[in-house]
């Protein structure tokens, strides 16, 4: 065994689990309100929820696939399943669902490259993160074909014990098993884990995320700025007032308009001084 092939299917898997763990526990207690997908869907609607739910489909399945694939021990399957047509069922359906992931991802990176609203918002992680996604769907896609030369399911059982051996934490025994398998299953599987690594710095924290505190938290206060008029209350009846002419010591003084008294006096003629001779 090569010290590289060690290196890289033997440590480096552990490297690529501590960085996760790690990573991911130090952005959410330093930085919890970057710990979201940062959508958006409201600078560009078009076609994005038919893109946005091919890719999460596919991702889903394809996820969930490798994980049955590759934990469950041979022991086990094979009381419902034989080896070879648990390779041709993985790839069948990895085809299908990786075909449909594929055409969301497409959709969602000539969206995100293209559209000026959607580019201008985007960060590098973004960016980045959707071409690795990209690399690594067609590796897997890539071993389909590859596959499809030894329908024993041979591979698949040392991929499977590459696994195993990894999450028993076994290295040595881990980079042995999948040592002879060709180049792009190791292309596949070392993107995988550099994923592991990315993922603290990237919206894929969104996958491990979960409303659960929503449900305990108290109830809040919505008011709407548009509300109803309210109808209009009658004006209280005011209390009966004592004309002035009812009421003793007062007397009746005219008003006088300054206006009308200046304007009556400009117009009233100077009286004028006898001349004396």
């Amino acid at each position: 065994m090569s010290n590289l092939n060690f290196l890289l299917f033997g440590v480096y898997p552990f490297v690529a689990l501590a960085v996760l763990v790690i990573g991911c526990w130090a952005r959410f207690d330093l930085s919890q309100y970057t710990w979201k997908a940062g959508s958006s869907q409201f600078l560009h609607d078009r076609n994005f929820r038919i893109a946005s739910v091919l890719f999460h489909v596919g991702i889903l399945f394809i996820l969930a696939g490798h994980f049955v694939g590759l934990l469950i021990p041979e022991a086990i399957y094979h009381h419902v399943i034989s080896t070879s047509n648990k390779q041709l069922l993985a790839m069948v359906s990895g085809g299908f669902f990786g075909t449909l992931c594929l055409i969301g991802l497409l959709m969602l990176i000539h969206r995100r490259m293209f559209n000026p609203r959607v580019r201008a918002s985007s960060s590098a992680s973004d960016v980045l993160i959707l071409w690795v996604l990209l690399a690594q769907l067609l590796l897997g896609l890539a071993t389909i074909p590859a596959s499809a030369g030894h329908m024993d399911g041979s591979v698949m059982v040392m991929l499977a014990n590459w696994a195993q051996y990894t999450v028993t934490f076994q290295p040595t025994l881990a980079a042995a098993a999948i040592e002879p398998v060709s180049l792009v299953y190791k292309l596949h599987v070392f993107l995988g884990l550099s994923l592991f690594v990315l993922f603290p710095f990237t919206r894929l924290v969104h996958i491990v995320s979960a409303p659960v505190w929503y449900l305990g938290r108290r109830y809040q206060i919505v008011r709407l700025k548009a509300s109803k008029p309210q109808p209009k209350r009658a004006p209280a009846a005011q209390p009966a007032r004592d004309s002035d002419a009812d009421r003793p010591g007062l007397i009746d003084i005219p008003t006088v308009n300054p206006g009308a008294a200046l304007g009556a006096l400009a117009n009233r003629p100077v009286a004028q001084a006898p001349r004396q001779e």
